[in-house]
């Protein structure tokens, strides 16, 4: 009876084998020249941020198309680009922006033809030249927006409609090494919106006071015991008398987790009341001191930076907090 049920149940897998080899597989036809498109490489990390410094010197956007497919162009694909400014509007409304559209005045756009040679995979690299000085240069600290879109001919290679337009967010601004970093000595905290005393039993401080401590190695927490309070979270520092304030720096907590400052704004103030917007900049993910200059150069007795969010977490903390 053992040998019978074997025997069934080998000639049972054997049918499967069989009908499985018996099923045609019917796919559908794919062509090559279907994932064959060009591209603007720039437009990968759109918006494509440039900062610039203030120079008597032209600074230099890079464009240019690329190539993809499984082999090379068989025959030169020649390319255009063109600057589209009704697309500036277009970003705003999509991503709840404002930028202002670049200054015809402030670049010079010459290169709008070039070829991806047959047998390469790009353009050489072409540059829109922006003033930062001088007669119609742009505003120093202001950030405008310049949509860039490439374009083939007809019956040419298709253009991937995803990475068409670059958007160049534009802005210039000084040397940072000319603005040395302030004494913190007659700075203290004039306020905050939580904070964590429980770091404390493991030496890492937890209080707002230690983002000026000088130590790297403690840090404010907002609180996280008692309650979890989420965005937005804020530090108030009183400089302890007048100064004109250029920019903000930044130590993130000295770990890789969450909760490192993300969004920012900061605000200024001469009386600790009356508040005014002074700048807004997103922080990286990062160990290394990070500096950002404000909107503009203002006096102000006391600033308030406010974390409106933090890298994937409700909670935020910070090492250090100076200014220049």
């Amino acid at each position: 009876m053992k040998t019978l049920y074997n025997f069934l149940a080998y000639a049972m897998i054997a049918a499967s084998v069989v009908s499985c080899s018996d099923d045609a597989v019917d796919l559908p036809d794919q062509p090559l020249w279907k994932y064959e498109k060009v591209y603007m490489p720039q437009a990968v990390n759109n918006p494509a941020r440039y900062t610039l410094l203030v120079t008597d010197q032209p600074q230099s956007l890079v464009y240019g198309a690329n190539y993809g497919g499984q082999e090379y162009p068989a025959a030169d694909i020649p390319v255009s680009f063109t600057i589209e400014p009704k697309m500036v509007d277009t970003f705003n409304e999509k991503n709840g922006t404002s930028w202002p559209i670049l200054p015809a005045s402030s670049y010079e756009f010459v290169q709008k033809e070039g070829v991806i040679p047959k047998g390469g995979l790009s353009t050489q690299p072409f540059e829109i030249k922006v003033k930062t000085t001088g007669t119609g240069a742009i505003d120093v600290l202001t950030w405008y927006l310049l949509p860039v879109t490439l374009h083939v001919g007809k019956g040419s290679i298709a253009v991937n409609e995803e990475l068409k337009t670059t958007y160049y967010l534009v802005r210039s601004q000084p040397n940072m090494a000319d603005y040395p970093e302030y004494a913190r000595d007659k700075w203290t905290i004039a306020g905050f919106s939580s904070e964590e005393p429980a770091e404390a039993q493991w030496g890492n401080g937890g209080q707002a006071v230690h983002t000026l401590d000088g130590n790297n190695g403690t840090f404010w927490h907002s609180a996280w015991k008692d309650a979890s309070p989420g965005p937005p979270h804020h530090i108030t520092v009183s400089l302890g008398e007048e100064k004109e304030l250029h920019g903000l720096w930044f130590i993130d907590r000295q770990n890789d987790q969450d909760g490192k400052p993300k969004e920012v704004e900061v605000q200024i103030s001469m009386d600790g009341t009356t508040w005014t917007t002074a700048g807004a900049f997103t922080l990286e993910k990062t160990l290394s001191k990070q500096k950002q200059f404000l909107s503009g150069f203002r006096k102000a007795r006391y600033f308030k930076v406010i974390f409106k969010s933090a890298y994937d977490a409700s909670y935020c903390h910070l090492a250090e907090l100076g200014a220049f």
